[in-house]
């Protein structure tokens, strides 16, 4: 994550920069005889593999300062991001320690001034929570702003409540920064992965046709189970005549590989066809202009960090709407304990099916 973008972050949810979650907490909570109260936390202090820099410490608990909400952290999503920052792939300056992981789910337990008491005790998703602070949610408890502890409906589970951020943030906001997408064809792909299985139900639910490519069997129940109408295994030889098959073309693409996938989407495009993507890979594309010329689409490329606080809070409200209604599902779950916190980095850089999942 660049700096500039983790600005934009911090402006998006209203975060003040370098401005830690110091303050006053709710009497009573978290404080224990008039010393801070120890947490248990998954931390590391210069990045490197997992093996090698994550530890499990007991260090102090945090302290919601104005404006913010201190959580009781049940479930704690592991996302690319997130390893990916901690290995130095995406570094940015660390503050002592860094607690990892942007997503999470929990209770409030605390909120500091300027927040209403009445939120303790509801049940939250979180966003970014290790955005420009050290609080991430590898830890029993977490300090976020109160505007990125998301109010979680009854009938969602914390591991999916966990398992929601990044991805589906990104989804949402992939599918629709361009316009609603009712009665147009959208293309996801990887629908297996985490954004590519939001991209797909939050398709689904707004009224759209959904084809997505995966790679094995396996992957193709999942995004069939997700409410795919055509599921495509892209290593077919025939992937583009399978999906003009079903539509003689697509109006958007949610593009996880765009140098991998470029040709496959120019192939299905028609005039004005939007190409999203959300994902950098290894080696930079190179971009057949003429072809994109050609095909008159529309390239748009997406990074969470940067997009404006009115997108992120549509979403937010849209996704919490979509799970109260049911219409959000989770992937299958590797569940960890923090204690084994570096073993569930190592499976997430390795690409395992499903989602992987922190218990503090």
């Amino acid at each position: 994550m660049t700096a500039g973008a983790e600005d934009s972050l911090r402006e998006a949810f209203g975060l003040i920069p370098g401005r830690d979650c110091t303050g006053q907490q709710r009497r009573g909570q978290g404080v224990q005889g008039g010393y801070a109260s120890p947490m248990k936390a998954a931390l590391y202090r210069h990045n490197g593999p997992a093996a090698e820099v994550l530890q499990v410490e007991e260090i102090e608990r945090p302290q919601p300062g104005p404006e913010e909400v201190l959580v009781r952290v049940r479930a704690s999503g592991v996302n690319p991001t997130d390893w990916k920052t901690r290995s130095g792939m995406t570094p940015r300056p660390i503050d002592g320690f860094q607690i990892p992981h942007l997503d999470g789910a929990g209770i409030i337990e605390a909120v500091g001034p300027g927040v209403d008491p009445g939120r303790v005790g509801e049940r939250v998703w979180l966003v970014m929570a290790a955005v420009g602070r050290r609080w991430g949610t590898a830890a029993e408890w977490t300090a976020v702003p109160e505007r990125q502890a998301v109010p979680l409906p009854d009938g969602a589970s914390f591991e999916l409540g966990a398992s929601l951020g990044v991805p589906a943030l990104t989804a949402h906001y992939c599918l629709f920064s361009d316009g609603p997408v009712k009665g147009q064809t959208v293309l996801v792909a990887g629908g297996a992965g985490a954004v590519g299985h939001f991209a797909i139900e939050l398709a689904k639910r707004a009224g759209a046709r959904v084809i997505t490519t995966v790679s094995s069997a396996e992957k193709g129940a999942l995004a069939e189970k997700a409410g795919a109408d055509l599921v495509v295994n892209y290593r077919a030889g025939d992937a583009a005549d399978q999906i003009r098959a079903f539509a003689p073309a697509v109006d958007r693409v949610i593009e996880v590989a765009l140098g991998a996938n470029l040709a496959l989407d120019l192939a299905l495009s028609r005039v004005g066809t939007t190409v999203v993507t959300y994902a950098a890979e290894s080696a930079d594309p190179v971009l057949p202009v003429r072809a994109c010329m050609t095909a008159n689409v529309i390239l748009r490329f997406v990074l969470l960090y940067g997009v404006p606080a009115a997108a992120l809070e549509r979403a937010a409200a849209d996704i919490t709407a979509a799970l109260a209604a049911g219409d959000l599902t989770g992937l299958p779950v590797r569940r960890y304990p923090l204690d084994h916190i570096a073993a569930a980095h190592e499976a997430a850089e390795a690409g395992v099916v499903g989602k992987i999942i922190v218990t503090p």
